[in-house]
């Protein structure tokens, strides 16, 4: 005889009333602001009620490759302590939209691999992995469900459970997970965005459970995301005081998706039009004082480093940029973007009729790393052509050159040497103290 699980939150976290809650759910399709062209198969987002949250997991879910047969949803128990997974042993879930199928197949893979224990004593009375399903059921015809509490374990438990079931194309993944909780929107806003930082870096060194209730579903995830080389993109992030008004006390709301890739390569395939419409939008509105409400895609507002290069009749008019990244992408463009136009100390400042005549490229950075070597010879060993972009610094001197920079200079010794003269250091010059550092970038030029 078949188990099926009856809703535990309808009617508190979300509308028992199923005709009100079809309505709810299309209008958070409405509310969409995202809509990328990219198909996931991992996300992470909130588990509030959903009249708080509802939008930013209704655009997470959407963003999964509509083809995947099994949703496996990890959530952290807010209610029953135990130590690592729990598993429902329910064939069916239930929710005002009807029933979804449980893949017992998989929960009893997981049990015997990893020691899972069956716990629906623990999950019953759980909101955050039920408060997911009505709009899995919404946006999915056929698929299942694989639920997993997460207790007292560690976070890479649950990177082996995401890494050895993603082999599989079938299997999609939702973190489901809120930021942080009760404190006023400012200081929300200041956690949050850290949070968001390490999430979209890879970096979680000294990750705090106060920064996510879900935190152990995040790491598992963004390790698995290091270990590929893969990004989390962000779709969104708020607060309940979107809904509320009440910036007293708020709780955070954040959603990504995992991106089989690069950061700066997913904004060069989706968004390099973009990218260059905002450099040259920045020079024209520089000379009109005209103010323009752009509308951007969340992932601009993740902290990225880029330098921009004008160009006038093939001829270098201007390039500045970062070479870490210290602020978001969209300002980060918009300020180089000025910066090369007006404040290239190489050149005169650019005139507003010569703005017909200049072509714009960005190039998008990686984090620089040090290249370790033991004298020049070995560093011009270790210096990959087309590739490296190159800093180096001795004391008070310092320059850099972007791998562009090969296409003038391609052979090794040239290009330092140049990069050496740029930084106000004799071509000749070596010392105990000479650092350099290697980064890549990508390149949007305009047509």
């Amino acid at each position: 005889m078949l188990k099926i699980k009856e809703p535990s939150v309808a009617g508190s976290f979300y509308t028992a009333d199923a005709e009100a809650l079809e309505e709810q759910i299309k209008s958070f399709a409405k509310a969409n602001k995202n809509t990328y062209e990219y198909k996931t198969r991992a996300v992470i987002i909130p588990h509030a009620g959903l009249v708080y949250s509802g939008r930013l997991a209704y655009e997470g879910i959407s963003q999964i490759d509509s083809t995947v047969k099994n949703i496996f949803i990890f959530a952290p128990a807010h209610r029953v302590g135990f130590d690592g997974i729990a598993l429902s042993s329910f064939d069916k879930w239930q929710t005002p939209l009807g029933e979804i199928n449980v893949n017992q197949d998989i929960c009893k893979e997981l049990s015997e691999k990893y020691n899972a224990k069956f716990n629906d004593n623990a999950i019953a009375p759980e909101h955050a992995i039920e408060i997911e399903v009505p709009i899995i059921q919404t946006l999915f015809n056929d698929v299942k469900i694989i639920p997993v509490l997460i207790g007292r374990c560690d976070f890479k438990f649950i990177f082996n459970i995401i890494n050895e079931y993603y082999q599989n194309s079938e299997n999609g993944f939702v973190i489901s997970s809120d930021l942080s909780h009760f404190l006023t929107d400012e200081k929300a806003k200041k956690l949050d965005n850290k949070t968001a930082q390490m999430i979209e870096t890879g970096n979680t060194d000294g990750f705090m459970f106060e920064q996510a209730c879900g935190a152990l579903g995040i790491l598992g995830l963004v390790e698995f995301a290091n270990k590929n080389n893969y990004s989390l993109i962000r779709i969104d992030m708020t607060n309940s005081s979107e809904t509320n008004r009440d910036k007293s006390s708020v709780v955070g709301y954040g959603c990504w998706f995992l991106y089989e890739g690069d950061k700066n390569e997913f904004i060069k395939k989706y968004y390099s039009d973009f990218v260059i419409n905002i450099a040259k939008i920045t020079l024209e509105t520089s000379f009109t004082r005209e103010n323009r409400t752009i509308n951007y895609p969340q992932v601009f507002d993740e902290f990225g480093a880029c330098f921009v290069t004008l160009e006038k009749s093939g001829q270098l008019r201007g390039c500045i940029g970062s070479i870490l990244a210290h602020q978001p992408l969209i300002a980060d463009l918009i300020q180089h973007a000025k910066d090369a136009a007006f404040n290239d100390y190489r050149f005169n400042p650019v005139i507003e009729n010569e703005l017909k005549d200049i072509k714009v490229s960005v190039s998008l950075l990686t984090e620089p790393k040090k290249i370790e070597f033991t004298d020049e010879e070995d560093l011009l060993d270790k210096m990959i052509p087309n590739i490296d972009g190159i800093i180096i610094k001795d004391g008070r001197y310092q320059a850099v050159y972007l791998p562009v920079v090969w296409e003038q200079l391609p052979d090794k010794k040239d290009f330092l040497n140049s990069l050496k003269i740029k930084a106000g250091l004799l071509p000749t010059h070596f010392s105990k103290t000479f650092e350099a550092y290697r980064f890549e970038s990508i390149y949007i030029k305009e047509e």
